[in-house]
């Protein structure tokens, strides 16, 4: 009996041992996953759909990796699903449990923006025309320690910008066994489709930035922004104004124009007659669309932000400049100067509040601005005109250190002007019932929107212009208050007293620099042009129910 009692001591030991050291072997192989939340590149070959870490203690064999595409999912969209391998981790990182030793894919570096760069990823598998449940089968070897791997999506050409992708990554086979997973990212992610209207390196320009969308009485997108040829950096620079043209609703555009460029002027090269951070706007009531941009001569290829002076003239400030199209955006006028019509002699700099500007109700065309003073303090405000744009006005500040702003109407004649304020931590609000010569602070102001000082986005649909028969405020910007990433749409059901959590939809995650300007595509489409993540200007469209649930 006793002998009995210590076998069945042995074996429960036995039994116990090889349970925990089977635990230790799974915890210690256990792999992590995140799934992305940035936007799809309809023209990509790559797309990063879900990061993969895994720490190879005891693990060699990487077999293969199981994905699940929802039943929603359209897969004739899909032109292929492929495994990559992205290396190992440094030793002196691994503490931070990051899931990518570098960016697979740039967004920002000229002939990198479109695939995987081979540099830094093995391709082990792929999958073409993928079914709903996808296998890929690797056998990688894996190296003694961190491994990076992630999943890559590929559309198809002329896939919808309203195709949803909805994917779950089910399965991570080592060794001939599944392992543990640990998902560090939301569940139910729905991947939206985009558009690089703008990639780097395209038409020879480094950088493309400041993006401003209109669409006009015939339903066209005219999509606006810097062309930065020789580097991102601010004017004083080789830039000239771009402009982006869509019939479609934003599913393809044509070829780049350019609505300002001065070139070698007076004498000096181009980087030294850069114009840029546009604005456009159209006028409702006739369909003229204009477009206001500040141009530097001179200044020696320094910041124009401290090298513009007092003055008037184009030797000492930087001008304000305007183009104007009467066929929709197919071609414009030559420049027209109106600074001696709007600058203080004593301010440093004038310039647009870029993004877009309005149509009153009463015809009158407005534009945010923002100027330096003569104490070298920038202030926000707005410039108008009553007569289609031959003459312009403007009257006083509505709040001081305050930079780039957008303006709405809220009510008929009532202006509300939503300013970058660089105090930071949230943004700044005014409204004006006399076009600017008084404002008042707006019960929102510094309390509701959360800003990392950067430039955003602001867009008043009334309810007889949109499918949900609602007054409805839009807002976009990075949601958070350091750093220029989660570029989030917002909407205020109260004319911008609340932003409520449910009416809020994140678009990309990932840093980038931050600038959106919004558009309604039609009555029930949103539509955004902004510098993200994965493309220096890039397109999505929103559906308003979407981020709006009846």
């Amino acid at each position: 009996m006793k002998r009995n009692h210590y076998f069945l001591l042995l074996i429960l030991l036995g039994f116990s041992f090889s349970v925990q050291a089977s635990d230790a072997v799974r915890a210690s192989d256990t792999v992590f996953i995140r799934e992305t939340q940035t936007p799809i590149l309809i023209e990509r070959q790559d797309n990063v759909l879900f990061y993969i870490r895994l720490d190879a203690k005891d693990s060699k064999l990487l077999n293969e990796v199981v994905l699940d595409f929802s039943k929603s999912t359209p897969l004739h969209d899909i032109q292929s699903v492929k495994l990559y391998y992205g290396g190992t981790e440094a030793l002196q990182h691994r503490d931070k449990k990051r899931m990518a030793p570098v960016e697979y894919i740039s967004g920002f570096h000229p002939g990198t923006t479109l695939s995987a760069n081979p540099s830094y990823s093995v391709k082990c598998a792929e999958v073409v025309r993928p079914s709903n449940k996808v296998v890929l089968k690797s056998n990688y070897k894996l190296f003694p320690g961190v491994n990076f791997f992630w999943i890559s999506l590929q559309m198809k050409k002329g896939t919808s910008l309203y195709t949803r992708i909805n994917s779950e990554l089910c399965a991570v086979k080592v060794d001939g066994k599944v392992l543990d997973c640990k998902y560090l990212s939301p569940k139910n992610i729905s991947h939206r489709m985009a558009i690089g209207v703008r990639h780097a390196g395209d038409d020879g320009s480094a950088a493309f930035r400041i993006p401003g969308l209109v669409t006009t009485n015939k339903g066209t997108l005219l999509g606006v922004y810097d062309v930065r040829y020789n580097s991102s950096v601010d004017l004083q620079e080789y830039v000239d104004v771009g402009l982006s043209r869509s019939t479609d609703g934003g599913e393809t555009w044509e070829k780049m124009r350019l609505p300002l460029s001065f070139g070698e002027y007076g004498g000096l090269p181009k980087a030294q007659n850069g114009v840029g951070d546009p604005s456009i706007l159209v006028d409702t009531k006739t369909n003229t669309v204009w477009i206001v941009a500040a141009w530097t001569h001179g200044m020696g290829n320094q910041r124009a932000w401290w090298s513009s002076h007092p003055g008037m003239d184009m030797n000492h400030t930087a001008q304000l400049m305007m183009v104007k199209s009467t066929d929709d955006g197919k071609t414009w006028s030559e420049p027209i100067n109106i600074t001696e019509q709007v600058k203080d002699p004593s301010w440093y700099f004038l310039l647009q509040g870029p993004g877009r500007g309005i149509t009153m109700s009463d015809g009158t065309l407005v534009f945010p601005t923002q100027f330096i003073d003569s104490t070298r303090i920038p202030n926000a405000g707005i410039m108008y005109s009553k007569d289609r744009g031959k003459t312009w006005k403007m009257h006083n500040m509505a709040r001081t250190n305050t930079t780039e702003a957008q303006v709405v109407e809220i009510e008929p004649g009532v202006l509300m002007l939503n300013m970058r304020d660089n105090r930071g931590g949230s943004r700044a609000v005014s409204i004006t019932k006399d076009l600017g010569k008084s404002w008042t602070e707006h019960a929102s102001s510094r309390k509701a929107l959360n800003e990392p000082v950067c430039m955003a986005s602001l867009l008043n649909v009334k309810a007889q212009d949109n499918v949900l028969n609602k007054d409805i405020l839009l807002f976009s910007n990075p949601n958070t208050v350091k750093g220029r990433d989660h570029i989030t749409i917002k909407a205020s059901l109260d004319k911008g007293l609340t932003w409520l959590p449910e009416h809020q939809l994140l678009l990309d995650e990932d840093p980038g620099w931050g600038y959106s300007c919004l558009t309604m595509i039609d009555k029930e489409t949103i539509g955004i042009l902004y510098e993200s993540s994965v493309a220096h200007m890039t397109f999505q469209a929103v559906k308003l129910t979407d981020l709006i649930k009846e």
